[in-house]
């Protein structure tokens, strides 16, 4: 890979499949399976196909909250997809997901079986399906969805942009973190300012657009991801650190971040969940498989 001073843009791009550091195995410029892999279905109507990451844990705490309520028809079964391994370019995933991206959600329960993929329509579909933490009133259910897609289209910069740059690039360049992290401490202070006179992002109901929102910007405050929470000052933006707290100490909250959890210690993975007891029946066994 060229340092930055030395590189010359082509007048048509190419691919260098070793240009991607430690990713470069799964990067590629074209969609599609590369393998053929049938994806497991267990027993309930909602099967989810995933991995912790942020976008991952959206989903498992959406679900464990439905749970929490005492909904019984939010029950899953969470699948294991190893990003790492490629398991999102198996066909099976594909058929569900065309982007390849986790998470990725099947509704066994409606007359013909209905996919949903990106992490914020799996929000969206389960909220309107159960009807919970959506507000009902129009104007609140607008501002909701307004962070949630806030949060959708302000992500990449904090993870494909901060996040790479910062902790996964081969290559530390200084305009590339110093871009991502100004961007990164913007949006921080966009939530720190809404969150001074408001206990949730809508108010003081806790909603789509809080679990949305958490295992991002919650998550690097709390010092969860990118181990950044020093470089970029987190404990002044004190708004955000007091609702990321309040937030991760949600019961529902702790059990979907362990959902699909690969890494960190052991006592927090459970690497597929397929019924309520398996939170008090992980085993080591469990563990390494």
């Amino acid at each position: 890979m060229s340092e930055s001073d030395d590189y010359t843009v082509p007048e048509v791009w190419k691919w260098q499949n070793d240009s991607g550091g430690n990713w470069a195995s799964i990067n590629r410029p074209i969609a599609g399976p590369t393998h053929d892999k049938k994806l497991p279905v267990g027993r309930h109507p909602l099967q989810l196909y995933s991995l912790a990451t942020p976008n991952g844990v959206k989903v498992t705490v959406m679900l464990e909250e439905l749970l929490a309520t005492g909904e019984s028809g939010a029950e899953y079964d969470a699948h294991l997809i190893k990003i790492g391994d490629g398991d999102q370019f198996g066909n099976g995933f594909v058929d569900i997901n065309p982007n390849s991206k986790i998470p990725a959600l099947m509704d066994h329960s409606t007359a013909t079986p209905t996919r949903v993929f990106e992490s914020g329509a799996i929000l969206l579909y389960l909220a309107e399906k159960f009807d919970a933490f959506l507000p009902q009133d129009p104007a609140k259910r607008t501002e909701c969805l307004s962070w949630l897609f806030w949060q959708m289209g302000s992500a990449p910069y904090l993870g494909g942009g901060f996040g790479h740059f910062y902790v996964y690039a081969p290559v530390k360049i200084e305009y590339c973190i110093d871009r991502f992290t100004m961007e990164t401490k913007r949006q921080l202070d966009v939530l720190d300012r809404r969150l001074a006179d408001h206990r949730y992002l809508v108010g003081d109901d806790y909603t789509i657009a809080d679990i949305a929102v958490w295992p991002w910007y919650g998550a690097v405050v709390l010092g969860h991801v990118y181990n950044a929470a020093d470089f970029l000052e987190a404990h002044t933006y004190t708004n955000v650190m007091r609702w990321a707290e309040e937030v991760q100490a949600r019961p529902a909250v702790q059990r979907g971040r362990m959902v699909n959890r690969t890494s960190g210690p052991p006592e927090q993975q459970l690497h597929e969940r397929h019924d309520a007891s398996d939170f008090e029946h992980r085993t080591q066994d469990k563990l390494e498989t």
